[in-house]
C-alpha cells in the first residue's frame, strides 16, 4: 500500500512539475520598457496639463521665446528650403507616412516578419492618433505668430491649428523606438545613434521654420517614444519570435555535390 501510494503521488506530481517548468521557461516582457514608457508618458501628460493652465504663455514660454529668437528664420531667406530641413519636413508628412505605414510593413510581411509589421502599425497609428492628434485638439496651444516689432515670425510652412505636441516630433519619437524594437538587440547600437540624431534634427527643423515652440517639439519626441516603449512591451514576446528571421532575403545556393551518392 505504501509503495502504491508513493507511486501514485509521484505520478500526480510530475505533470505539475512539468507545468511549472514550462511556465518558468516562458519569456518575460522586459519590465524596463514599461517603466520608462509610463514615466515618459506621465511627463508628457503633466506638461500637457501645465500648458492647458495658460495656453498663451505656459511656464516654458520665456525659454521658448528665447529659442525662437536664436533659431527661427525670417521669411524670404530660403534657409528652410534646403535639403536637410526639407528631409525632416517630408519625414513627418506623406512621404514619411508612406515609408512607415506602407512600405516597411509590406516588406516585413514579405519576409514573414508579420509580428513586427503589426507592431509597427500599432505604434504608428496609436502614437499618431492618441499622442499627437488627440492631445493637440485637447490642448490647442497657439503656434508662434508674427511679432514684427521684436523681429519674430510665424510658421514658414502651411500648418494646422494646435502647436502642442508637434506631430512631426511625435513621429520622430515613434520612429526612434519602433525601429529599435524591430532590430535584434545586437544590431541596435548604431540605430540608437542615428535615431537620436533624427529626433534632435526634427526638433531643430520644427523650430527653425517657426512651426512649433521648442517645448512642443522636445516633449513631442518624449511622448511618441514613450508610447512606443509601452507598445513594445506589449508586443515583446511576439517580436522575439521574429528576431531569428533575416531582415533581408538571402539567396541560397545548393552545394555542387548535393544529391550525389
Amino acid at each position: 500500500m505504501a509503495d502504491a501510494t508513493g507511486t501514485t503521488s509521484a505520478s500526480t506530481r510530475a505533470p505539475h512539475g512539468a507545468d511549472a517548468g514550462e511556465a518558468s521557461a516562458r519569456p518575460k516582457r522586459p519590465r524596463a520598457l514599461l517603466v520608462v514608457g509610463l514615466a515618459g508618458l506621465a511627463l508628457f501628460v503633466a506638461f500637457a496639463f501645465a500648458v492647458v493652465q495658460n495656453v498663451d504663455a505656459p511656464f516654458t514660454q520665456p525659454f521658448d521665446d528665447a529659442w525662437r529668437v536664436l533659431v527661427g528664420l525670417a521669411p524670404g531667406t530660403g534657409g528652410e528650403a534646403w535639403a536637410l530641413p526639407m528631409f525632416f519636413q517630408y519625414l513627418g508628412e506623406i512621404p514619411g507616412a508612406v515609408l512607415t505605414i506602407l512600405l516597411i510593413p509590406i516588406w516585413l510581411f514579405v519576409i514573414r516578419r508579420w509580428r513586427s509589421a503589426l507592431f509597427l502599425l500599432a505604434a504608428e497609428f496609436g502614437g499618431t492618433l492618441l499622442v499627437s492628434q488627440l492631445v493637440k485638439n485637447l490642448v490647442d496651444r497657439p503656434r508662434p505668430a508674427d511679432d514684427l516689432a521684436a523681429g519674430l515670425y510665424g510658421p514658414l510652412f502651411s500648418v494646422d491649428h494646435g502647436s502642442f505636441p508637434s506631430g512631426h516630433a511625435v513621429s520622430a519619437g515613434i520612429l526612434l523606438v519602433a525601429v529599435a524594437a524591430i532590430l535584434p538587440a545586437a544590431k541596435r547600437r548604431w540605430w540608437w545613434i542615428a535615431g537620436a540624431l533624427i529626433a534632435v534634427g526634427m526638433i531643430w527643423q520644427r523650430t527653425l521654420i517657426n512651426a512649433h515652440w521648442f517645448s512642443d517639439a522636445v516633449v513631442g519626441v518624449v511622448g511618441g517614444a514613450s508610447a512606443t516603449l509601452i507598445i513594445w512591451w506589449l508586443f515583446a514576446n511576439l517580436l522575439a519570435k521574429d528576431y531569428g528571421r533575416p531582415l533581408f532575403r538571402r539567396s541560397t545556393v545548393a552545394p555542387a555535390n548535393e544529391g550525389a551518392s
